[in-house]
C-alpha cells in the first residue's frame, strides 16, 4: 500500500491520514456505538469493562438531541457511545434519527467518521450544507464542529460521515480527554471497499494507514460488524 502524500504541518488531521482526490488530507476520527435497550450507563459499563479502560462522561449535543460518553484512544481516535434523548431536536436532526434507528433495533455499531480539512467539495457533491454541532464543558469551554453525510449513513450504513473540527476546538478533541489506554486496530465492515472509496473521493487503493480494515460481503444490512482494540486486557473485539 502506498504511503499517503505529504501534508502541511499546519494540519493536525494529517496524523496517519490519507489524501483524497480534492487534494487535502482526511483521517479516521472515531467510531460510534448506539446504546441498546439497557440504556447509557449499562452500555458504557459493559464496553469500558470489556476494554479495561475508563470512560469520560461527554455531554449533550443540543442541536442533535443526543448525548454521549467518550473513550479516548491512541492516534487521535476515540470511541463514542451515544444515546438519543426525548427531545424535539432528535426528530429533526439526521444524527438523532440515526442514533434512534440503531437503538430501536437493539443498539450496536452505528457508524464511523472521518475528519477532513475542507467540507466544501462534499457539500457541493451532496447538494447540501454541512450542519454545525457543539458540546459544552462544565468549565465553559465549547467543542464545535461541522458535519455532513449522516443522511448517507442512514441510507447506506457502510459509508462514514464527514466532520471538520473548528480551529478553536483542536485542543478539546475527545481523544485528549485523558492519556489513551487502548488503540483501535481493526474495523470489520460489511460492504464494498470501492463504494466507500467513491463516497470519500479516494483512489481504489485502501486508504487506511493506521487501522486494518476487513471488507466482508454483506449478508444483510451493510455497516460496521465489529471493531478490534488493543487494550490493557489484550486484543478485544466488540
Amino acid at each position: 500500500m502506498a504511503a499517503p502524500a505529504p501534508c502541511p504541518i499546519t494540519s493536525y488531521f494529517c496524523l496517519t491520514g490519507w489524501q483524497c482526490q480534492y487534494g487535502f488530507m482526511m483521517r479516521l476520527d472515531h467510531v460510534s456505538y448506539a446504546v441498546g435497550p439497557d440504556g447509557m450507563d449499562a452500555t458504557v459499563e459493559r464496553i469500558s469493562d470489556a476494554l479495561g479502560v475508563a470512560r469520560v462522561r461527554g455531554g449533550i449535543h443540543p442541536r442533535f438531541g443526543t448525548r454521549n460518553a467518550i473513550i479516548p484512544l491512541a492516534k487521535r481516535h476515540y470511541l463514542e457511545i451515544v444515546e438519543v434523548l426525548d427531545h424535539p431536536s432528535a426528530d429533526k436532526a439526521p444524527f438523532g434519527q440515526a442514533v434512534r434507528n440503531r437503538s430501536q433495533v437493539g443498539g450496536g455499531w452505528m457508524g464511523w467518521c472521518v475528519t477532513v480539512d475542507d467540507l466544501t467539495p462534499y457539500e457541493e457533491r451532496l447538494g447540501r450544507k454541512a450542519v454545525p454541532g457543539n458540546r459544552k464543558f462544565p468549565d465553559g469551554n465549547e467543542l464545535t464542529w461541522q458535519q455532513i453525510g449522516i443522511k448517507g449513513l442512514i441510507a447506506d450504513p457502510q459509508v462514514p460521515y464527514l466532520l471538520r473540527w473548528d480551529n478553536a476546538s483542536e485542543d478539546l478533541h475527545p481523544s485528549l480527554a485523558y492519556a489513551p489506554e487502548a488503540a483501535l486496530t481493526k474495523l470489520a465492515i460489511a460492504g464494498s471497499r470501492s463504494r466507500v472509496a467513491d463516497w470519500l473521493a479516494c483512489s481504489e487503493a485502501d486508504p487506511f494507514e493506521d487501522v486494518e480494515v476487513e471488507w466482508v460481503a454483506p449478508a444483510g444490512t451493510p455497516g460496521i460488524m465489529s471493531v478490534t482494540f488493543q487494550t490493557p486486557r489484550g486484543e478485544v473485539t466488540i
